[in-house]
């Protein structure tokens, strides 16, 4: 939804494959169904990831590295605000590792 829905509409408009990483399956495959309907390309593609949880990233950058053979583009649009303080699994506090810890971590993880 909102910025990053919007950027990955322009992408497709523009041809490029795209993939949309989303925490949700059902909000991310309406997302793709509607981005492929609206501008004719089949090549958006929905990926999980929870950039909350830095396994969650480590093994979304392993599929992308796997699976795509270059990445020309990143934007990191996830985050989260207003939300009452939890720590993850790993230990980490929430709202940090979903806004800067897992964006940075997949950030240098896809720079190869």
């Amino acid at each position: 939804a909102g910025i990053g829905k919007c950027v990955a509409l322009e992408l497709a408009r523009r041809n490029a494959r795209t993939i949309l990483a989303c925490r949700s399956r059902e909000r991310g495959q309406a997302a793709v169904e509607e981005i492929r309907a609206a501008t004719g390309n089949p090549a958006v593609l929905l990926r999980l990831l929870d950039t909350g949880s830095l396994a969650s990233v480590r093994a979304f950058a392993r599929a992308v590295l796997r699976e795509e053979k270059r990445l020309d583009v990143l934007v990191n649009n996830a985050g989260v605000s207003g939300l009452p303080f939890a720590v993850t699994p790993e230990g980490l506090e929430r709202t940090f590792a979903t806004n800067y810890l897992g964006p940075f971590l997949l950030t240098n993880l896809l720079l190869g």
